[in-house]
Parts: structure tokens; C-alpha cells; sequence
């Protein structure tokens, strides 16, 4: 097993990288904190390059095997004191652990392969200018519970791999195939030459989502929580559906509505 170094001062060049990283600065880099997503992480096929520990947590002997899980498959570890270790923490209660990792890298050729594997549900999910982080991250765990082939998020997107977005995914960031930084017009072309049929929730929608046959293979596309898709986007896609609701209720949250709607997907598809 590899001796893990003990850093004591917060100037240190490692802790002022993780800094960066949690900061967004150091885009090939992921930020990972807390049990929980550590073991999610090494249950992946993510590279993890750092691991920081508190003192504490690398001498309780509850911690032993995860701490020798993460210093084998780290190429770096590194034992710190709290004052140090809260410099770099993004949340208030990091449980003692943070990990930095390389970005995952996922292609349209890795969803379309996955559109066929079985089990998958033959649905994408595009969701266009989704800049609430929490909210992403919620959308792809629940699109991985659903089984979707894939998420493929727009340019002016909350990032998929920041802190905030990993924890609200739960790992699931880690095992997703997510692609990144995509244009709208694009996606709806290759959407149109792979087969699946744009389909985007919309509160003006006539037809409610129990209504759409979800057996055939979709691109199922989301606007921004405040301002959903324009009537321009909306003109571009060829079948919108919404949710219904009592009148005095304006909107849902977007990974709730998201749920509801892949999960009426999922039914549907299970009953084919």
C-alpha cells in the first residue's frame, strides 16, 4: 500500500490545486467529497489522481478499507489537519474525504451504442440552457434509475461534473454517458439521423405525456427552469407533450417533471 504525505499548510501547491478544482478553474479535474461519492467513484471506471484525508478519518479503523481502496487506485494521497482540510472542503460536513479526478470523456457514438444495448430505454434526454446544478445532477440520477441511453446537455448548461451536480447525481455522473456543450439545431439533426423523434415537455402542450407512445425511441428535450424552450425551439421539434396540472399551480420542478415522464417511458416500454 502507498504511505500516504502529510501536508500541513493550506499554501501548499496540492491544496491550492484542489481549490481550483472545486472551483470550476481546472476543467480537466472533477471534485469529489464525501463517503459516499468516493466509493461511487471507485466503483467507476473514473481515474482518480488525488485523495485528501483528514487525520482523523485515515485513523479510524471504520475507514481502513476505503482508505486502502482509494490509495491504491489514487497516484496520489494525502493526510491533512482540519484547518487545512476545511480550506479546500465544499461542503460543511465532507466526512473526512475528497478526491480529484479526471473528467469523464463520453461521445454521441457511446450513446447510440447504448440505444441498442438491451435493457436501455431507447430514449435520450436533452436538456437545453439547464443551469441549476442541483437540478441537473438530479436529472441524471433519475435518468439512469429510468435506463436512458443517454443525456446530452446544451451550451449555457450548469456543468455536469461540478461538485454540486455530482452530489445531487449521487455517482451517477460517473456512469452516465453525458456529452456536454452541444448546440440545439445539432443535436435535433443527429436526433433525426439516428431515428429517435424530438419530443420536448412544454407547458403549451395540447397532448399530456400519458398520451405519447414512449416504445418509440426518443429524444426527450427540457428547457431552462425559468424560462423553459422558446417558441422558436418548440417550432423545430415534432412532438411536444406536457403534464398536467390543477390551474393555480404554475410549474413543477424540472427533475420532478423529468422523473414523471421517463418513468411513464419506462412502463410503457416494460409492457411492450
Amino acid at each position: 500500500m502507498k504511505m500516504l504525505e502529510k501536508i500541513t499548510s493550506r499554501d501548499n501547491p496540492k491544496i491550492k490545486l484542489a481549490r481550483r478544482v472545486r472551483e470550476g478553474m481546472e476543467t480537466h479535474l472533477i471534485f469529489i467529497e464525501g463517503v459516499r461519492l468516493a466509493e461511487e467513484a471507485l466503483r467507476s471506471d473514473v481515474t482518480v489522481t488525488q485523495a485528501f484525508f483528514t487525520d482523523e478519518f485515515s485513523q479510524k479503523l471504520r475507514n481502513r478499507e476505503l482508505l486502502d481502496k482509494t490509495i491504491d487506485r489514487a497516484v496520489d494521497g494525502f493526510e491533512v489537519p482540519d484547518r487545512v482540510f476545511s480550506s479546500i472542503a465544499d461542503t460543511d460536513s465532507s466526512q473526512g474525504i475528497i478526491l480529484l479526478a479526471e473528467r469523464p470523456k463520453h461521445s454521441r457514438a457511446l450513446v447510440e451504442r447504448r440505444l441498442s444495448t438491451p435493457g436501455s430505454l431507447p430514449l435520450v434526454l436533452f436538456l437545453h440552457e439547464v443551469n441549476n446544478p442541483s437540478n441537473l445532477g438530479a436529472i441524471l440520477r433519475t435518468g439512469e434509475a429510468a435506463g436512458v441511453a443517454g443525456v446530452i446537455v446544451s451550451k449555457g448548461s450548469a456543468d455536469v461534473f461540478s461538485a454540486k451536480s455530482i452530489r445531487a447525481s449521487m455517482g451517477s455522473a460517473f456512469r452516465l454517458p453525458t456529452v456536454q456543450n452541444a448546440e440545439i439545431d445539432d443535436i435535433l439533426a443527429w436526433a433525426d439521423s439516428i431515428g429517435l423523434r424530438s419530443t420536448a415537455a412544454d407547458i403549451r402542450a395540447a397532448t399530456a405525456y400519458t398520451g405519447i407512445d414512449w416504445r418509440i425511441p426518443r429524444l426527450l428535450v427540457f428547457g431552462s427552469e425559468a424560462h423553459g424552450l422558446s417558441v422558436d425551439d418548440t417550432s423545430r421539434i415534432e412532438e411536444l407533450t406536457c403534464i398536467p396540472m390543477q390551474d393555480y399551480v404554475e410549474s413543477l420542478n424540472l427533475a420532478v417533471s423529468c422523473g414523471i415522464i421517463l418513468f411513464e417511458a419506462v412502463r410503457q416500454h416494460s409492457s411492450t
